[in-house]
C-alpha cells in the first residue's frame, strides 16, 4: 500500500519526458537519491528517511567533460552492479557515466552522427545487467554494451546489438541473481518492437515480439514481463494483457526475467533496488 510522504522541492522543474526521474535508496544510510533532468542538468537530490535533511546538488552535461558546449539530457539513472554504481546520462551528444554522487566522470562515449544523417541523433535508454554491463540505446537503433570493470575507468564497449531498426525508447534488466532465467532483458523502440535477451559475453537474442500495429511509446508506462509455465511472455501495460509464444523452455519451469521499468516522473519511480555502497 502506498501512502504520501513529504514532498521534496528540486531547483527546477523536470523535462516533460519519459524517465525523467530515477531514484537510488542508500538503505545502510538511511537516504535516498533522487535525480531529475532539466534540459542540459540533472538536479540531484539526497534525502533523509524522515524528509527534513537535504542535500542539492546540480550535474551539467558537458561534451566530452571538457566544459564546453551543453547538450540535451534523454535520461539519467543509477546503475546498480554487482561491485558498484554508477550514474549514467544520455543525451544528445553521448554517454556520460559518473560515480553515484555524481562528483566523478569516469567514462565519455561520443554519439556517432553518420555523414547523411537527418534526424535528430541521441542516446535513450539505460539498464544495467546481473553481471557486469551497462545496456544504453540510441535513436539509431543500436544498444551499446558496456563492460563495466569493478572499479576505476577501464571502461570498453564490449558489444553493440543491432535487432532494432527505430529509436530505442526504453531497456529493462533483472538484475536479480537467477542465474536459471532463460532471459533477463527487454529492449523496446519507437516502433513498438520488443526483443526479449539474454545477457553475458555474448548477449543473445531469445524472442522478438511485434508491435501489432501499435507503438508502446512510452514503455515506461508500468510495463513489466514475466514467463509462464505456458511459456509465454505477458506484456502487461495500462491494464492490458497480450501473450506472445516464446521459444520451449525447460519444462516446470517458471521465468519472471523482469522487474517493471522505470515508471513516468513527476514523482513516480521504481524504488525496487536498494544500494549497499
Amino acid at each position: 500500500m502506498y501512502k504520501k510522504e513529504k514532498g521534496i522541492q528540486i531547483k527546477s522543474s523536470a523535462s516533460a519526458l519519459y524517465n525523467n526521474l530515477s531514484v537510488l535508496p542508500i538503505t545502510h544510510k538511511n537516504l535516498t537519491y533522487f535525480a531529475v533532468i532539466h534540459g542540459g542538468l540533472v538536479n540531484m537530490v539526497s534525502a533523509s528517511a524522515d524528509g527534513l535533511n537535504f542535500s542539492h546538488r546540480q550535474l551539467q552535461s558537458k561534451e566530452g567533460g571538457m566544459g564546453h558546449g551543453t547538450s540535451l539530457i534523454m535520461q539519467a539513472s543509477w546503475c546498480v552492479l554487482p561491485s558498484r554504481i554508477l550514474l549514467v546520462l544520455a543525451s544528445q551528444k553521448g554517454i556520460q557515466m559518473y560515480e553515484s554522487d555524481g562528483s566523478i566522470m569516469v567514462y565519455w562515449h561520443a554519439m556517432d552522427t553518420p555523414e547523411a544523417q537527418t534526424d535528430a541523433v541521441f542516446a535513450r535508454g539505460i539498464a544495467a545487467t546481473r553481471s557486469n554491463y551497462i545496456c544504453v540505446g540510441s535513436s539509431m537503433g543500436s544498444i551499446l554494451v558496456f563492460n563495466i570493470p569493478p572499479k576505476g575507468t577501464n571502461i570498453t564497449m564490449s558489444e553493440v546489438l543491432e535487432e532494432h531498426r527505430d529509436p530505442i525508447t526504453d531497456i529493462a534488466c533483472d538484475s536479480s541473481e537467477d542465474k536459471g532465467c532463460i532471459a533477463d532483458m527487454v529492449t523496446a523502440d519507437d516502433s513498438g518492437l520488443l526483443c526479449v535477451w539474454k545477457s553475458g559475453e555474448d548477449f543473445t537474442l531469445i524472442h522478438k515480439i511485434s508491435s501489432y500495429g501499435a507503438t508502446l511509446l512510452p514503455l515506461s508506462s508500468c510495463l513489466s514481463f514475466r514467463y509462464d509455465v505456458d511459456q509465454m511472455v505477458g506484456i502487461l501495460d495500462d491494464g492490458c494483457c497480450l501473450f506472445e509464444p516464446l521459444p520451449p523452455v525447460e519444462p516446470g519451469c517458471v521465468h519472471y526475467p523482469l522487474q517493471p521499468l522505470v515508471f513516468l516522473c513527476i514523482g513516480i519511480a521504481t524504488l525496487g533496488h536498494n544500494a549497499t555502497s
